[in-house]
């Protein structure tokens, strides 16, 4: 496409007013559920319209998105969806949380970005906050904007602490997509098409198996391989809601500290609340050394994350240079903003409290349905809203979000398992929305089991 400035601020300019429309009509969003499609095919990636149900099973108008509160969210058509996927774990507080979005609107009307010389008081608030709520002798903290982001900071924290080059991760593993953290993933899909992956040798265990990190471990002290860390996540979610067994993360926190070995776990996901605990480690009361998050901080408003660690660690984060990690645009003043609300209102609302009480509540009644079709599901696993139905074959995992989605419920499968669909709404959601998502699951359920 040929440069066309002329062109670029007319179609600016339309859309900044489409933007600033509080609603638009039918003809409008119609019209702008084509020009969207358009878009993506021609200028995005097409291939994300051929796997979006919102366009494939939509009927004739793809679903596009445009508001929503709490755990409902509308498209530009007004139809409306109850949403079960959270935004992959970023929606924990809801669509447009007020008390977020009012944190974000008086920090924008201040200064939205920082100097980057001057001392920006939010990223030093955010810190402090961060120190009081993550376990242990946790201390510091670094803030950048996206969960792959987070892990490639730890990797580096790690590496730049032990001296060493290696790590130990899980098979099924998901840590993000930039070439440090996908290094760490456990799935082939997402490593063989890049080609070579990050230089240190990276060791991949089954996940929950205690024994092999053990075992590996041994094996590289032995031929004199440094690892510099054992990075897990606490329940693998992009494999499905993966709860490892009660003796897993006891066990490698004493295996590295045996072995002079950081443990990091990776709270992307699993942060904030989202499996019935502040932290997902800490079900096993395990501290671990260095942790990262992302997704939730950002209280479904704004993107933020952080990489964390205790005091003698993060050393070599400020000496000789304190500027060995930097980030333009992570830890802004807006981000930042997003972050401290998020937190306050997890805590005054506590979060944890509500995500295992209504976890309690629907996984007892999914794995009742998982016993009445036993040609469907496999199993059903998870705590607190992060959980997975784990389902006979991924054309059968379809055919349920698709079921679900004409519905008016969203779900989706997960990214390193396709047969898996997640349920993983906004914590906010209420008891009678779950009872409508039961109903409309079951109602998919029956359909689909007539057709095997």
């Amino acid at each position: 496409m040929p440069q066309n400035l002329k062109e670029a601020l007319a179609y600016s300019e339309k859309w900044l007013e489409i933007i600033q429309k509080p609603s638009v009509s039918m003809e409008e969003g119609k019209a702008i559920i084509d020009e969207c499609k358009e878009n993506f095919a021609e200028y995005f990636n097409k291939g994300w319209l051929e796997y979006r149900k919102s366009v494939t099973e939509a009927g004739g108008w793809a679903a596009t998105e445009w508001t929503g509160r709490g755990a409902i969210f509308q498209d530009v058509l007004g139809r409306e969806y109850i949403d079960c996927l959270g935004g992959y774990g970023m929606m924990d507080h809801g669509w447009s949380h007020p008390d977020v979005v009012k944190a974000v609107s008086a920090q924008l009307q201040r200064t939205p970005m920082p100097s980057q010389e001057l001392i920006d008081p939010l990223r030093g608030v955010l810190a402090h906050l961060m120190a009081s709520i993550t376990p242990g002798d946790i201390k510091y903290s670094f803030f950048c904007a996206s969960g792959t982001e987070a892990i490639e900071g730890a990797i580096k924290l790690a590496k730049m602490y032990t001296k060493k080059a290696g790590f130990i991760v899980a098979t099924k593993a998901f840590h993000g997509k930039t070439m440090g953290s996908l290094s760490m993933m456990g799935k082939a899909d997402y490593r063989v098409p890049p080609g070579i992956m990050y230089g240190g040798p990276v060791y991949h265990v089954p996940y929950g198996d205690a024994a092999a990190v053990e075992k590996q471990l041994e094996i590289c002290d032995t031929v004199g391989i440094g690892i510099a860390a054992v990075l897990m996540e606490p329940i693998q979610g992009e494999a499905g809601a993966v709860v490892p067994p009660d003796d897993f993360w006891p066990r490698i926190r004493a295996a590295t500290k045996k072995h002079g070995v950081l443990l990091i776990a990776d709270e992307v996901q699993t942060g904030l609340g989202r499996t019935g605990k502040m932290w997902g480690v800490e079900h096993w009361g395990v501290v671990p050394d260095i942790l990262a998050v992302a997704k939730s901080l950002g209280g479904g408003v704004m993107p933020i994350s952080a990489f964390c660690s205790t005091e003698e660690i993060w050393q070599c984060m400020m000496d000789p240079n304190p500027f060995i990690h930097t980030t333009t645009t992570g830890g802004g003043a807006l981000a930042c903003s997003a972050a401290i609300a998020a937190i306050n209102v997890a805590i005054r609302d506590d979060f944890p409290k509500m995500a295992k009480e209504k976890g309690d509540y629907l996984m007892p009644k999914l794995q009742k349905l998982a016993e009445r079709f036993p040609n469907i599901y496999d199993y059903v696993s998870g705590k607190g809203l992060l959980i997975g139905q784990h389902f006979k074959s991924p054309e059968i995992g379809f055919q349920i979000a698709s079921g679900l989605f004409k519905r008016g419920v969203l779900v989706a499968g997960t990214l390193t398992s396709a047969h898996t669909i997640r349920i993983e709404p906004p914590l906010v959601i209420t008891y009678e929305q779950l009872d409508t998502v039961l109903a409309k699951l079951e109602e998919v359920l029956t359909e689909v089991n007539k057709t095997l």
